[in-house]
């Protein structure tokens, strides 16, 4: 046998001793890559039974709130309609308590009309809050939801109310009209005699009535300004008695600078 021959001979029984041991090898290859892949698979479907009891409870708990919401949903519209026959009631009983006294209804508009009067005409300090405060008195009369006995009490605070604001000094907010706007201001009101203003951008000043109209003038004059400021901040420290340098803002007085 040459040397050819024996090399050959020798390369194949090296290939047919290796074959079984990279046989096993690629076996155990397999099975591992089978036993990881069953593994997935079982991990999946175990989220997936999670995923389905997490479903299941949210459904449970929706079904209940649902049903929770129902209820209050019930027991708002049964309120609501013993609400409405409670109303009925009282309105039957107001008729019936008001039916001797409609001579007053009269008296009350009278007075109700001549407090509008003074408010429009006077100085312009919160006067939509204040009508409107008389016009709901006038609106419950006439709706029967009070009696005239308490709408009588009510137009009587409220001239209380109107005479208690002639001596009055306080510090305010309310809505001014300056230059054809609205904005919202500080005021210092002196009585039912004067008022002054303050804004947010600087600008002092006091208002005057110019015949049937009111108007806010804004003070320039740097000995004025100083005054007015210095009002303001005496009345934020609860100061309303002393000596006060102050522009002649006196309402109805004329026409300003």
């Amino acid at each position: 046998m040459n040397k050819h021959s024996s090399a050959f001979l020798y390369v194949a029984l090296a290939a047919v001793l290796l074959s079984p041991s990279l046989l096993r090898a690629e076996s155990n290859d397999m099975v591992k890559s089978i036993m990881k892949l069953r593994a997935d698979v079982e991990s999946l479907f175990t989220k997936i039974d999670e995923n389905k009891e997490n479903y299941k409870a949210q459904m449970k708990s929706l079904s209940l709130q649902i049903a929770d919401s129902e209820a209050q949903i019930n027991r708002l519209n049964t309120s609501i309609k013993l609400a409405d026959l409670e109303l009925d009631r009282i309105r039957s009983d107001i008729a019936e308590t008001s039916a001797a006294n409609v001579e007053l209804k009269p008296l009350l508009t009278s007075a109700l009309r001549t407090l509008e009067k003074s408010i429009t005409e006077g100085i312009p300090f919160k006067v939509p809050e204040r009508l409107a405060a008389l016009e709901k008195i006038k609106s419950d009369l006439e709706k029967d939801l009070i009696t005239e006995e308490r709408a009588l009490a009510l137009t009587w605070s409220s001239f209380d109310d109107n005479i208690r604001l002639t001596s009055e000094i306080g510090l305010f907010k309310q809505k001014i009209a300056i230059d054809g706007q609205d904005v919202l201001a500080d005021v210092a009101k002196v009585g039912t005699v004067m008022l002054f203003f303050s804004t947010q951008d600087d600008r002092v000043g006091y208002v005057q009535k110019d015949r049937a109209r009111y108007i806010y003038y804004t003070v320039q004059d740097k000995e004025q300004r100083n005054a007015i400021r210095f009002l303001f901040d005496a009345l934020k420290k609860q100061i309303r008695t002393g000596y006060f340098t102050i522009p002649n803002a006196v309402v109805g007085a004329g026409k300003g600078p």
